[in-house]
């Protein structure tokens, strides 16, 4: 055989080769596309059971039970940071704030000469611990527009002292919130049958 006939027949078997090796892997593995993805992440509300709004609520805890054994004198050193726009004794003089004496229970918006923003005067009401307590935790949050500048108050046990202080700033200082109890658990039923029970022994007679 020729040399030109050996290249040619070498180039030929190399082709045969080729071909059959890719015929064969094909009938090998199959590339068919998966109906699901073979692994699935779960997304963040997959894994968090799927309920963003079972996040924590916003806004403030409730005060009212803390507010009967509220600590006076550190609510009036937290107030102390108020001092700069209010003014909390008897007939004391508006500020950049109004006066708060008497504050709890007293009309929004009513202290005289004192010039309210349009949120505090449309909202009307009093000035109960609830609203207060909100006021204090975010005040550009319960009233839109305020002219207050104060971030807010966060810790739950420092309003609590602080609305107790200026509950005491009044010559009648108003009623403290009632507090409901939780209901008591009742204790779990005998898992031994009444006729099984064993019966108490009587007294001996005299």
């Amino acid at each position: 055989m020729s040399t030109s006939n050996k290249i040619f027949a070498a180039v030929l078997i190399a082709g045969i080769t080729a071909y059959m090796s890719g015929f064969i892997a094909e009938s090998v593995v199959h590339s068919e596309e998966l109906e699901k993805d073979a692994v699935v992440i779960a997304t963040n509300t997959e894994a968090s059971g799927g309920d963003a709004g079972a996040a924590k609520a916003s806004g403030p805890e409730s005060i009212d039970a803390l507010l009967a054994q509220a600590d006076l004198e550190s609510g009036a050193k937290a107030a102390k940071i108020c001092a700069t726009c209010h003014s909390f004794d008897k007939g004391g003089p508006n500020k950049t704030g109004p006066n708060l004496w008497n504050i709890v229970g007293r009309a929004r918006g009513s202290e005289a000469g004192f010039s309210y923003s349009k949120g505090v005067t449309e909202m009307g009401g009093n000035w109960d611990y609830d609203s207060l307590n909100h006021f204090l935790y975010k005040p550009k949050d319960f009233i839109k527009g305020t002219k207050m500048t104060y971030a807010g108050m966060k810790k739950t046990q420092d309003r609590a002292n602080v609305i107790a202080w200026l509950r005491s700033l009044a010559d009648t200082p108003a009623a403290l919130p009632e507090v409901t109890a939780a209901p008591a658990e009742e204790a779990p039923a005998s898992d031994v049958p009444a006729e099984d029970a064993p019966a108490s022994e009587e007294a001996p007679a005299e």
